[in-house]
């Protein structure tokens, strides 16, 4: 802060309306009234309603909003406060801080205010606050308050950081800022290089018109901030070489750092948030979007060229985002992009398989001779008492359609889309590459400092007033596995227990289908009797995913609860335990069910006249004589869908909608009023922003849905294109309009998600095998074709798997009501399994064809697993992780930059020299314009520096060329 600013109450003219504020100029101590502050027609100071002071100079970098009384209370606070010095001691504090003098109040601002104490808490709440606002100013920020908004009952705390403060903090931060160098960027003149340039130029049209997303031709050295070598960087325009998100950015780590050590306790912004003390702290959006006096900046036009809905065929500016909202959410944009664009081609490749099986359906012959009517199988009841026999041809309609799904096509599908989660990883780490050498992130380590949680430093000060009975000397306390071993056991126990209620849930489906086929039997409407498998199927998956939304959103407040109990000691260890706890719940949540259909639905039956029973007479389901895989693309079907329609998008647009509207409401805000408001108030109304988590897990949902189980539903990659298109701009909408701007975090890769990623698509890749062995028919089909089919054919094949039983061995009480149904007397009924005949001398056995079809199975879930495997790590290997012509650009630049630096101290020592002899200037000059092509200069890269008269831009910035 500048020796002459004071920190002033403002009376304003409206009612109840008290501001303090920072004073650019020398000003007397009495209230100036806030009229005068705000422009007048003709005034070069910026609009009332813009992010800046009331003095229209000064931006407003961050904002703390807090309750404040009735206002009857609140005209009385800046008085009592006056009245016992609190005004004076700042002023004071102020003018000592300009000769670097410590801030020492003569009088605790508590004592002061308590003959005018009305509420304990509340001024309780308030002395913290002037405590925390005192030690900001300490820090060089300017502060000015906000109590007379439209908003009632909330006020607000504007801070701005001058420039000697964003200067001394982004060095500390080691914030990386372009420098007046600059040199060409030569792109690759390799093939895969000119490729890209090649189809760079053809989608043209499809790139949005900002120029943060154009290739530069030339780019800046970069290098950490550093106060003693500003003449390294442009600081011609002071008011926009630090940018809002970088200014944000700074000031939240001020607030991060600073302490409130008067209370029991030492307490920081998070603390006091936690605490009540301030309710809010949020960075300001750029300017409005919509609207006549809507000025030209970021945010609008952000909403033009990315949250609008006739721009979905472009590809996102993903340079401004970056530049707007910072690298972690810019990196998630950016993979959110990569992946929609990789999911087109595995799109088209599943809509060709699903053709295929259109195509060929009609040559089919398994399903041929199941609707052929001449071949009069009677099959054996599907339930006990309440089901009769059927015939076989009343399967066709069922048969056909799941020839769609299972074809040989779909096998060869499974090892296309297992590589193509290879490419997608790999494409991914190649182009994070490239974002992190544009946005110079190449040297971003994890080195930097993470503060400690609120809640870690409120345990840590509960153990140490333990320990300080005890042991008063004892070393610094932290909290140990010990002490948190009571949060293990109850996150070990509470885990395992939701997943047993996950299992539960799925079994009492189950039962429902079950009890819900025998009831439709018995049913005397024609209707119902007749489309029981499709009702049965699609009710039993609407109930699923239900109950899977439901459950996703209590899973996701007791992982929060659970990662609440351990007390991380820092955000991001926070974050990662909070992301894997609530990616195992919703993991198994969504995916128990489509792993029953998979792998057990049908395999745990029994056989007619032996089945298997649960919870007293419920008889284990069975599957279609197609098989269980129709089933399972039902429900995956209906769960993408659901999730992506309900969850997702409904969700994402629906409760934010209600939530801004209920705010509004609760503010008692009118339309006119509100487009009157400040810029602090209209952001004050916007969502929260909750992080990036929600958004990545529900697209590693739809990953795991998209390549854990292709094999059974190839349109599942079609579907999730779609969903995306739409995800892009409905988030993009969402962050531009309804969120607060988040705090621009830095962040060179998407961190554990990555992790999950790749192990999704290991995991995928023996899930498709054994769904191509287990749950479709195409093994069967091999083994009959090449070991039992007389003529190499698949006729006889439906005959081949089915089983034959005498109804004279059903247990008693399981027999059909009704025997007669079909109109005579069934003797012999067939089954879909591989058994001994009755008449065999091992009945119902069994028999080899079983263990022939079992052994190839697994030969082929063990060939196709090692298979796919080999080429996944063979496309690994053979892609390189960083480009080739990025790698030659940063090893450039890092010796560029030690040349600059090698000139700058050879230019130290020839002044040092001329300072001692000042005689010998004119040939010392002489040398320096001779000096050789840096002696220290590798021969391999030639620069031409400023003495050789390098082009020059328009802004006059030198440009080097390598």
């Amino acid at each position: 802060m500048r020796r002459n600013d004071n920190y002033l109450p403002v009376a304003g003219e409206e009612k109840n309306m008290d501001v303090d504020f920072v004073n650019t100029d020398a000003m007397s101590n009495e209230s100036i009234p806030m009229k005068n502050l705000y422009a007048d027609e003709g005034s070069p100071l910026y609009s009332r309603l813009g992010p800046y002071f009331t003095d229209g100079r000064r931006r407003v970098d961050y904002v703390l909003a807090y309750h404040i009384q009735k206002p009857g209370s609140i005209r009385r606070q800046p008085y009592s406060f006056a009245d016992n010095g609190f005004i004076h001691r700042l002023r004071r504090s102020m003018s000592m801080r300009s000769s670097r003098a410590p801030l020492q109040p003569k009088e605790d601002p508590e004592i002061a205010a308590q003959d005018q104490r009305t509420d304990y808490n509340e001024d309780d709440k308030r002395f913290r606050r002037d405590e925390f606002e005192e030690n900001l100013l300490e820090t060089g920020l300017e502060l000015e308050k906000d109590e007379g908004s439209k908003i009632p009952g909330i006020g607000f705390l504007k801070v701005h950081a001058p420039w000697n403060v964003l200067c001394r903090e982004a060095e500390f931060m080691k914030l990386k800022m372009p420098t007046k160098k600059v040199y060409e960027v030569k792109q690759g003149s390799n093939v895969v290089e000119k490729i890209r340039l090649f189809i760079h130029k053809v989608t043209a049209p499809l790139h949005p018109k900002v120029d943060a997303n154009r290739p530069q031709s030339v780019k800046s050295l970069s290098h950490p901030f550093s106060r003693e070598k500003q003449h390294l960087f442009d600081l011609s325009d002071r008011d926009k070489f630090f940018d809002s998100k970088t200014r944000n950015s700074i000031v939240y780590e001020v607030l991060k750092r600073t302490r409130c050590t008067r209370a029991k306790y030492s307490m920081g912004i998070t603390s006091l948030l936690a605490n009540g003390v301030y309710t809010s702290a949020y960075s300001l959006h750029d300017g409005d979007i919509e609207g006549v006096n809507a000025e030209a900046n970021d945010r609008k036009l952000l909403y033009e060229e990315w949250a609008s809905y006739s721009v979905f065929y472009k590809y996102q500016p993903i340079g401004l985002i970056r530049k707007y909202f910072g690298e972690k959410v810019g990196l998630y944009f950016a993979w959110l992009g990569v992946y929609t664009q990789m999911l087109i081609p595995a799109a088209i490749v599943g809509v060709i398989v699903f053709l295929y099986g259109c195509a060929t359906v009609d040559d089919n012959i398994p399903s041929m001779e199941i609707c052929d009517p001449r071949n009069n199988i009677t099959m054996c009841p599907l339930c006990d008492r309440a089901c009769s026999y059927w015939k076989l041809v009343t399967a066709c309609g069922t048969a056909r359609a799941s020839h769609l799904f299972d074809n040989p096509a779909t096998v060869f599908f499974s090892i296309f889309m297992a590589l193509w989660a290879v490419l997608f990883m790999e494409h991914w780490k190649r182009r994070q590459m490239r974002l992190n050498y544009i946005w110079d992130l190449t040297g971003f380590g994890e080195e930097e400092e993470d503060h400690n949680r609120a809640e870690y430093e409120f345990r840590v000060m509960k153990k140490t007033r333990k320990q300080d009975n005890s042991n008063p000397k004892a070393e610094k306390v932290k909290l140990t596995c010990t002490d948190r071993m009571p949060a293990y056991l109850t996150t070990v126990v509470m885990m395992g227990f939701m997943i047993l209620v996950t299992f539960a849930i799925v079994f009492g489906v189950i039962l429902y289908r079950i009890s819900i086929k025998a009831a439709l039997h018995m049913s005397t409407y024609t209707v119902a009797r007749s489309n029981i498998r499709a009702t049965v199927k699609t009710t039993g998956a609407i109930i699923n995913l239900i109950v899977i939304i439901i459950m996703d959103e209590i899973y996701g407040a007791i992982a929060r609860w659970l990662t609440t109990l351990e007390v991380p000691k820092t955000d991001k260890s926070y974050e990662e335990r909070l992301i894997f706890k609530t990616f195992v719940l919703k993991f198994v949540n969504a995916f128990t069910p489509i792993v029953y259909l998979a792998f057990f639905r049908g395999r745990l039956v029994g056989r007619p006249g032996n089945y298997l029973y649960v919870v007293g007479s419920y008889r284990m389901e069975e599957c279609a004589h197609a098989g269980c895989l129709m089933e399972l693309c039902i429900q995956l079907c209906i769960t993408m869908l659901g999730k992506q329609l309900i969850q997702n998008n409904l969700f994402e647009v629906g409760i934010p909608k209600l939530k801004k509207l209920l705010r509004k409401r609760k503010s008692d805000l009118e339309e006119e009023v509100n487009k009157t408001l400040q810029r602090h108030e209209k952001d004050h109304i916007l969502g929260p922003f909750v992080g990036l988590s929600p958004e990545y897990m529900e697209m590693i949902i739809q990953f795991g849905m998209v390549t854990l189980f292709v094999a059974s539903f190839p349109l599942a990659p079609l579907f999730a294109l779609l969903n995306n298109i739409i995800e892009i701009r409905l988030d993009a909408k969402k962050f531009v309009m309804e969120l607060r701007r988040p705090i621009a975090a830095k962040a060179k890769d998407i961190g554990i998600w990555y992790n999950l990623l790749r192990g999704l698509s290991k995991v995928a890749v023996i899930v498709n095998a054994f769904v191509i062995s287990f749950t479709s028919d195409f093994i069967p089909r091999l083994v009959y074709q090449y070991m039992y089919s007389v003529d190499g054919t698949m006729h006889g094949f439906v005959n081949h798997t089915l089983s034959y039983f005498n109804v004279s061995d059903f247990q008693p009480g399981t027999d059909p009501l009704q025997p007669m149904h079909l109109g005579y007397k069934v003797e012999i009924c067939r089954y879909k399994d591989y058994r001994e005949p009755p008449s065999s001398s091992t009945p119902y056995e069994l028999s080899k064809e079983f263990w022939a079809v079992l052994a190839a199975r697994l030969a082929f879930v063990v060939v196709f697993q090692n298979v796919v495997m080999l080429m996944s790590d063979f496309v690994d290997w053979l892609i390189p992780d960083i480009p080739k012509d990025i790698s030659l650009q940063i090893h450039k630049e890092k010796i560029l930059m030690v040349e600059l630096f090698m000139k700058e101290e050879q230019g130290k020592r020839l002044a040092a020299r001329d300072n001692h002899n000042p005689d010998n200037f004119a040939s010392h000059a002489s040398a320096n314009r001779s000096s050789p092509r840096a002696r220290s200069r590798p021969a391999t890269h030639d620069v031409v520096w400023d003495n050789e008269r390098p082009e020059r831009e328009a802004n006059g910035s030198p440009v080097y060329r390598v």
